[in-house]
């Protein structure tokens, strides 16, 4: 077993004990949890000292896994997925079988397919999606690095993930609406 399939499986057994991990994300270094653990859902909330309202956004690992937490699919999803040249985040309406609180006041929910090897691992051998929020208290800067996450932050998970120096983007994902109604809109580049 390689040391990545060893943080892999470290990482799992905080994750259904409903702890907190800090781990490097497809985009940037992010706090997860259970997407399906409401109680994981609320201490994310109250590490990040961020209001319910603003909802968050979770991982899967690929279509399949989309299509088991979202009731209906728009089919320009999966074009926009295939041809994003980068991480792109999806807010869906109806989204199924996950944490109640997770979800935005309009019952939507941003869903990311995870593209980079150790988080979409993660995510493919934990079999459900995992909450992936910028590791950073509600209303300051988002950490462009490792070293950048504020001592809070650190001190508020219970699991960090030891791949400090991996290199990861300095920005966050594309963020699109997508709605059954087929209206789509940008909310972030």
């Amino acid at each position: 077993m390689n040391d990545q399939q060893k943080e892999i499986q470290n990482t799992i057994q905080i994750l259904k004990k409903g702890g907190l991990i800090l781990f490097p994300t497809d985009t940037i270094w992010g706090i997860g949890c259970d997407a399906t653990n409401a109680a994981a859902v609320d201490k994310i909330y109250a590490l990040k000292q961020r209001d319910e309202s603003k909802a968050l956004i979770c991982l899967v690992n690929d279509f399949k896994m989309l299509n088991r937490h979202v009731e209906n699919i728009p089919e320009v999803a999966y074009d926009i997925l295939r041809y994003a040249s980068k991480p792109t985040t999806i807010i869906y309406d109806q989204p199924i079988n996950i944490a109640e609180n997770l979800l935005a006041p309009d019952q939507t929910l941003a869903i990311r397919v995870a593209q980079r090897s150790f988080c979409k691992d993660l995510v493919q051998k934990f079999k459900k999606p995992i909450v992936a929020t910028s590791a950073n208290i509600s209303g300051k800067a988002t950490p462009k690095s490792y070293a950048e996450i504020s001592t809070e932050i650190l001190k508020g998970v219970d699991y960090i993930v030891p791949l400090q120096s991996q290199k990861m983007s300095t920005k966050p994902s594309a963020i699109i609406k997508l709605s059954n109604d087929g209206v789509v809109q940008v909310i972030r580049k």
